[in-house]
């Protein structure tokens, strides 16, 4: 049976303010407050609300039939906790129903995989930790910053237990091979991998209000035909985009929400399910190894990071930022890392690329690459003077990597402790449970007993008022 996985991203830009050369060192704050609200409160307003509305209805409506998987980087769960608190309240309703699935990825939404294997695995558990407070789901499979994949990237996401990930179906490395099949790991065949349909995501987050587009105007029947008439072995349909693009890319007077009210009606009568990608990685096997040596992702026409990471202001930017990573986790002050977490954001990367700029995509302070990499620069000279300041430069590698050990290793041991203590508190309830059944067993027993004490003297006195009506009666 043919199923569609969906799942949306939602993630929230934090906005840089101008930062002059000038200000290092004398103002460690590095926030446009002003433009974070607007662009979350117009986001809020156009997108994320009636889309929210939207997906619950075709839930109830439904009767659980339509299911959708939701990511949510903790910046963007930090800026929504600040500026719009009903979106969380909204996406709390939508877990309640049972038919939605919260995906992991870095808290930062960053590029951790790619330069720090600890800070990424530490940014996944906070990511995975706060999903957990706030919609009482721990995350089971992992969906890296903007589908960024490579084997070892799979081997890290194996490592910390995931089932599966989802990344990008990108046909440099799938060659004559389908999306639409489920496949694995090239280095960890246990961690299942869920391939986006790139035409199909594109068709809606892309061109769905593209008049000059040759599939103008998207029907959903139309739309799940073409999924129905794909060969019957190929079953898994990942349709992955932005929440955004419901409202943003493509606006609501384009009747985008009206298209997707209509797609579970339209694929349960050509027999086509929707599944959670737990679901997927649990019910379907896995048909071959994904190799990918190189990293890819979903954007641009390369599908690789050249966009974050595509030319040598990029890069001089990210070797600076993650040559402190290491600082910044044994320092381990609660400011400094919220700037980390801001400063990784993959955003800032992607304002210096030298790529030609998608028409309708706004720079927003910036004016050039090499402005957004100016004032980025600045911003990073500051906050490493403030790391440095508290875990000194001059300390050498071989103290660094001793302290990094030493964390590594209580890191490990609290984890084994955390194990032991859920396992007892499982222990215990269990053992509490037998000792409740074991009182009331007890309490039955005792209360059959005073019962049958009780019928006994009954009879017992039963018996000796009849022998007294005898004798009184022989007497007589």
């Amino acid at each position: 049976m043919k199923t569609i996985c969906l799942y949306f991203e939602i993630h929230q830009i934090i906005h840089l303010r101008r930062y002059r050369f000038f200000d290092i060192g004398a103002d460690h704050y590095y926030y446009d407050d002003f433009e974070n609200e607007r662009s979350i409160t117009d986001i809020v307003q156009r997108s994320y609300m009636p889309a929210l509305d939207t997906l619950l209805q075709m839930i109830k409506e439904s009767n659980g039939y339509f299911k959708v998987a939701l990511c949510l980087s903790g910046v963007g769960i930090e800026s929504l906790e600040q500026y719009a608190p009903e979106v969380i309240e909204k996406i709390q309703e939508l877990a309640k129903t049972g038919c939605v699935e919260f995906l992991a990825e870095p808290y930062s939404h960053g590029l951790s995989a790619l330069g720090n294997e600890d800070s990424f695995k530490a940014e996944v558990k906070r990511q995975s930790k706060k999903i957990k407070e706030y919609f009482d789901y721990t995350p089971k499979v992992l969906r890296n910053s903007s589908l960024i994949y490579s084997d070892d990237i799979g081997r890290m996401a194996a490592d910390m237990k995931f089932k599966g990930m989802i990344t990008e179906g990108a046909k440099h490395v799938l060659g004559w091979r389908s999306p639409h099949y489920l496949y694995h790991c090239a280095l960890a065949p246990q961690l299942k991998l869920i391939l986006r349909d790139v035409t199909l995501s594109d068709d809606i987050s892309l061109r769905f209000n593209n008049s000059e587009w040759e599939g103008y105007p998207l029907f959903a029947e139309d739309y799940i035909n073409k999924i129905a008439s794909q060969p019957d072995e190929e079953q898994i349909y990942g349709i992955f985009m932005n929440l955004t693009a419901l409202g943003i890319e493509q606006p609501l007077h384009s009747n985008i929400l009206e298209f997707f009210k209509a797609l579970p009606e339209c694929a349960r009568q050509r027999g086509i399910s929707f599944s959670t990608p737990t679901e997927v990685c649990d019910r379907a096997k896995s048909v071959d190894d994904f190799s990918v040596p190189y990293p890819l992702s979903w954007r641009d026409e390369e599908r690789d990071i050249s966009t974050w990471l595509g030319n040598s202001m990029q890069r001089e930017a990210f070797n600076k930022l993650y040559s402190i990573a290491d600082r910044v986790r044994i320092a381990n002050d609660p400011r400094i890392n919220q700037d980390w977490d801001y400063l990784q954001a993959s955003d800032n990367f992607s304002a210096m690329s030298t790529k030609p700029v998608p028409v309708g995509v706004d720079r927003g302070i910036y004016s050039t690459p090499f402005d957004a990499f100016t004032n980025y620069m600045n911003i990073l000279g500051d906050f490493m003077s403030r790391v440095n300041a508290l875990y000194p430069a001059d300390i050498d590698n071989e103290e660094l990597n001793a302290l990094l050990t030493t964390i590594h290793n209580q890191e490990t041991e609290i984890e084994t402790k955390d194990k032991e203590i859920v396992l007892l508190k499982a222990k215990a309830e269990k053992l509490a449970s037998e000792s409740d059944k074991l009182r009331a067993k007890l309490g039955q027993s005792a209360g059959y007993e005073k019962t049958g004490k009780a019928k006994a003297k009954s009879a017992s006195t039963k018996a000796k008022t009849t022998t007294t009506k005898k004798a009184a009666t022989k007497k007589a």
